[in-house]
């Protein structure tokens, strides 16, 4: 996906066809019980290309691990993204610098871009919450150079933000458990998805817990 990987060849991902589907968990630091390390080389033998990692949350969480994980990925190949965990209720600039901090070591070739995780409105309407995106995304460009991805789920995006079709020309990145073989119908205008979150619930070796699996368009 040479739109996603900074400094990548526009080719596959090296050892898998190109018709077959680039797939990747998601991960916190829940996936680390009594402090156990993640099999990332058990993750890519698994064909699991690419992994998103929480990185922050708010203005004081830093995900443990996410360090850890991130070295781990990168000896293994899995492809490297982070994830902030949006809080409406705090400034979105000065989230968006802070986890534009924390996550300098991974925005260089081969990394995904920045993402934003929106699922929760934190009782902003949705003309607060559409203004409070818009400023959170456009500081993390300034301070990364990278388009970021919006991580969603279709409900929240219909009412929380009133479908607005105001961020149709970023990435997205949906959440839909439909059980089926590609996400129902987009929000806010998007015509298509560059990754989709298929379930909550998905089993990988060496990974302790249910995960969230994912396909990149």
């Amino acid at each position: 996906a040479p739109l996603l990987l900074a400094g990548a060849p526009p080719a596959a991902v090296p050892g898998h066809a190109v018709a077959e589907p680039v797939r990747g968990p998601d991960v916190a630091s829940w996936q680390h019980p009594g402090g156990s390390p993640i099999d990332w080389f058990s993750v890519r033998n698994a064909g699991h290309d690419f992994a998103m990692v929480k990185a922050t949350e708010s203005l004081n969480y830093v995900n443990p691990y996410f360090v850890q994980d991130c070295l781990a990925m990168r000896v293994a190949g899995v492809a490297r993204g982070a994830y902030h965990y949006a809080d409406p209720t705090q400034s979105p600039e000065a989230q968006a610098a802070f986890y534009s901090t924390v996550v300098l070591g991974i925005n260089g070739p081969g990394d995904m871009p920045p993402v934003l995780d929106l699922e929760h409105s934190a009782g902003l309407p949705p003309a607060a919450l559409i203004d409070w995106t818009h400023r959170y995304l456009n500081t993390v460009q300034q301070l990364t150079g990278r388009q970021p991805i919006i991580y969603t789920y279709p409900t929240f995006w219909r009412t929380a933000m009133a479908n607005t079709n105001e961020f149709a020309g970023y990435p997205l990145w949906i959440a839909d458990y439909n059980g089926q073989n590609t996400p129902g119908p987009l929000p806010g205008g998007w015509s298509n998805w560059t990754f989709w979150e298929y379930t909550g619930t998905g089993r990988i070796p060496r990974v302790n817990g249910d995960g969230h699996l994912n396909v990149l368009s």
